[in-house]
């Protein structure tokens, strides 16, 4: 009961973390769009990305597949990885097992894209090589939480509000560049924080989306450990990718890009702390343990090393 008591309290926190920050988030995009276009023409902007945003709870899975050049794994090419995701995904009740889809990159890497109804969670071969069954079942856990709990559409609503203030942004400040000799002769008056808001906003929704980020990271880590029943098997996989990786490639994917790649490394909280809170839940009900064996998968020796590829993402 005291387990259920803390699982129960940490979802709701987690909850709670999140729908705090998005009301931030929409409330930093109402004021910056409005200041710029209205308050009617900012309601029918958000009107508008909302029912998009319904209508199309994810970004397009195919187009995102294409770009990374994954292809699907069959149970018969690796009948122990796309077993282990049918067996999480029966434990997580999602509607329909996600397809499995190997990307051909030596940068250890996993995401997940679509909906609960029609997802798929990608695998590089740089994590294939990396881990061994038992982790890479913490690390296909940790993307099956994140399709059950529809994080990939909570973060894409971040997605169009953050790119909408920044829109706005920059719309603001080319006016306002355009209005300053009428500000200097007097002719025009804008208050001061106008210009403060214009110029702060980008950066004040990026660290409002990387801690909604973080927020959801922790979560699937915990929803992770409780299909599995096994946290020391993700948290072996962190240790392990970030001995191989360290905080590079967060340091490339991070700094100027207002929206990264869906990644592992994707604005994550430090690798520490996931390790430290996932070892906290040791006594999650258990379930049968995922087997730790070598990976058998045709993993490919030709492989150039990491680089932007032609459609932006560092694969």
């Amino acid at each position: 009961m005291c387990r259920v008591s803390s699982a129960v309290r940490h979802r709701l926190i987690n909850f709670l973390q999140s729908l705090g920050l998005l009301a931030a988030m929409g409330g930093m995009a109402w004021i910056i769009v409005a200041t710029i276009a209205g308050p009617e023409v900012t309601a029918a902007i958000i009107i508008g990305s909302v029912i998009g945003m319904m209508l199309l709870p994810s970004l397009p899975k195919d187009a995102l597949l294409m770009a990374h050049r994954a292809k699907r794994i069959t149970g018969e090419q690796f009948p122990e990885g796309v077993g282990t995701l049918a067996e999480l995904s029966r434990r997580a009740a999602l509607p329909r097992v996600p397809s499995l889809y190997y990307i051909p990159s030596k940068l250890p890497n996993a995401f997940a894209v679509g909906s609960p109804e029609d997802s798929a969670i990608c695998v590089s071969d740089g994590l294939l090589r990396l881990l061994d069954l038992r982790e890479l079942s913490g690390v296909l856990a940790h993307e099956i939480s994140h399709i059950a709990h529809n994080d990939l559409w909570i973060m894409g609503l971040a997605d169009v509000m953050s790119r909408a203030v920044s829109i706005a942004s920059w719309i603001g400040q080319f006016l306002l560049i355009l209005n300053l000799p009428l500000v200097v002769s007097g002719q025009a008056y804008i208050p001061w924080h106008i210009p403060l808001l214009l110029v702060f906003s980008p950066t004040i929704m990026a660290l409002m989306q990387l801690a909604l980020s973080r927020t959801r990271e922790y979560d699937a880590d915990h929803g992770a450990a409780s299909l599995t029943g096994d946290p020391d098997g993700l948290a072996s996989a962190l240790s392990k990718l970030e001995r191989k990786t360290g905080r590079f490639w967060e340091d490339i994917v991070l700094p100027g890009r207002r929206i990264p790649q869906p990644s592992l490394l994707r604005t994550h909280p430090p690798t520490e702390e996931r390790i430290r809170r996932l070892r906290e839940i040791r006594n999650l009900a258990p379930r049968p343990r995922m087997p730790g064996a070598l990976i058998e998968y045709p993993v490919r020796d030709d492989l150039a090393p990491p680089r932007f590829g032609k459609f932006g993402f560092f694969q």
